[in-house]
């Protein structure tokens, strides 16, 4: 048994299934080059049926990583794997995962499918997806409530077709450790070529069990984990990648495998870039890339870090990434220094001019700004992404009034399909009224469901960075913003949001 546990992240797949979590082309690629700087062994880029969108995010990301293997989900229909092979065609090293259902439930109402045609379109699918690859992998979907006989029978099957790792899923979060854990086991006795596959696991999080499921998985010979940047995922979300690195990596008198490969000081930084593409942002208290993962406030705690760090911590908030590195350059730095400090940030300009107008950007947060931080340059190329979207919306001028006893009133100017148009409008704060004049002029139907804001670096002359939230006829989207002042901040995202609700959507998302 491989003593290495492979890291199958999904952030770009499953991750992006989170309500409002879509992410652009460009930003994927950004992700996706964090996760190879981090080592992460599999890159799971999409779905590229779903979508002409999602094809061209899986193929660029297909082209622009080399250490890392490249994964494109199908689902187990010619027409997905043909697609994904196609999207595939550059990487370096690819993938097609390949799923369908296998739970009675699943079988009978959402596919309407014999059992016997489950397997013989599994095996159909694998074979389809050799043509393409020799690495394939399969997922039964919905397996933790499959029957095991029944799974048994469909994994031998597609090992026998060709399928080099088998991922068991516990779709919807429904099973706990000690179940998932002995189903893995039972599953790798008694399938009788278990030993030409790598096992593999997919646990959800809405009972609050994908890492406690995944690491009795593991503990149990499961050799691949597949998780996503802050757990992010449909409903509550997929196994957090960092808890489950941390957790094979410091507890390794329980766990017979390692993640040495990995370069874990990436993590912060990975999670830090996702949270900002996404808008959604990490808890506090959130296990190793929470604001307060490290930190202690109660006396009898810092009182035993001071005289010996073991005593309360049991990692190390360098090992992870945390550290309090700054990027020390101000209004009279190069355009070179610049360039180069997003470089080592992994960013990089397709151009001259995509340079010139991020270090216009840099000088202007400058003027605002004694010092900037790593995160204000992550939270400036995020901002060029989301303008780079709005292309019926855009905010040309925005005017607030608040004064005690008074209300509140704003004054905004859009350009809208290329036409400025202004209103006026009163409402309970600075930022209500400026919510209300845009939608005076947009009409979108959308209603707010969240309004956030938090603060990228510390100090008062901190950017504010705020996601919004709207609802238009089930339809969930997030947006993001980010200023000096809260209001334009506030504006930004609310306009940024507003373009993501007009855009025209044809996206599909399978669960597995």
């Amino acid at each position: 048994m491989s003593k290495q546990l492979i890291i199958f992240d999904t952030t770009l797949r499953d991750g992006e299934q989170s309500p409002g979590a879509s992410m652009t082309r460009d930003e994927k690629v950004r992700i996706a080059k964090a996760l190879e700087r981090m080592r992460v062994d599999v890159i799971e880029a999409g779905f590229p049926v779903a979508s002409e969108g999602d094809f061209e995010s899986v193929k660029a990301v297909a082209d622009a990583i080399k250490d890392s293997t490249v994964c494109g989900l199908a689902r187990a229909l010619d027409k997905d794997i043909d697609r994904a092979g196609e999207a595939l065609k550059g990487a370096n090293s690819a993938r097609i995962h390949t799923f369908i259902a296998t739970s009675p439930i699943h079988m009978k109402m959402k596919l309407r499918m014999e059992p016997d045609a489950v397997v013989e379109q599994a095996v159909r699918a694998v074979k389809r997806a050799r043509q393409f690859t020799d690495n394939v992998e399969f997922s039964p979907e919905d397996a933790g409530r499959s029957e095991l006989d029944f799974l048994c029978r469909v994994l031998e099957a597609v090992i026998d077709a060709g399928a080099t790792t088998v991922n068991i899923p516990d779709t919807v979060g429904y099973n706990l450790p000690h179940q998932f854990g002995g189903l893995i086991g039972r599953l790798m006795e008694r399938v009788p070529n278990s030993d030409k596959a790598v096992f593999s696991v997919h646990c959800h999080n809405d009972l609050g069990m994908a890492v406690a499921n995944s690491l009795a998985a593991v503990a149990q010979g499961a050799r691949q984990v597949e998780c996503t940047i802050n757990g992010l995922g449909e409903r509550a979300g997929n196994a957090a990648l960092e808890e489950i690195v941390m957790a094979v990596s410091t507890r390794r008198d329980v766990f017979d495998c390692s993640v040495d490969h990995l370069d874990r000081t990436q993590i912060v930084p990975c999670s830090r870039l996702v949270s900002s593409i996404t808008g959604f942002t990490v808890q506090p208290n959130k296990a190793i890339v929470g604001a307060n993962a490290f930190a202690h406030e109660s006396g009898i705690h810092q009182d035993g870090v001071l005289k010996s760090r073991e005593t309360y911590e049991i990692m190390r908030a360098e090992d992870v990434g945390w550290s309090a590195n700054r990027m020390v350059l101000g209004k009279h730095s190069g355009r070179n220094a610049f360039r180069t400090r997003l470089q080592e940030l992994g960013v990089n300009f397709a151009s001259e001019e995509e340079l010139n107008a991020a270090f216009v950007r840099f000088k202007e947060l400058a003027d605002k700004k004694h010092e900037i931080f790593d995160d204000d340059l992550q939270a400036l190329v995020t901002e060029a992404s989301l303008e780079a979207e709005n292309e019926r919306v855009k905010l040309v001028a925005l005017k607030v009034c608040s004064e005690t006893g008074e209300t509140p009133n704003a004054l905004v100017t859009l350009k809208i399909d290329g036409a400025e148009k202004t209103a006026t409008a009163s409402g309970g704060g600075p930022v209500d009224a400026a919510f209300k004049a845009i939608e005076s002029l947009v009409n979108s139907g959308a209603e707010l469901q969240l309004y956030s804001v938090n603060n990228i670096t510390s100090g008062t002359d901190s950017q504010g960075e705020v996601t919004v939230r709207l609802e238009q006829d089930g339809r969930i989207v997030n947006g993001q913003g980010a200023d000096t002042d809260i209001v334009i901040a506030s504006a930004k995202a609310y306009i940024n949001t507003l373009n993501r609700v007009l855009a025209p959507v044809d996206r599909q998302h399978p669960q597995v």
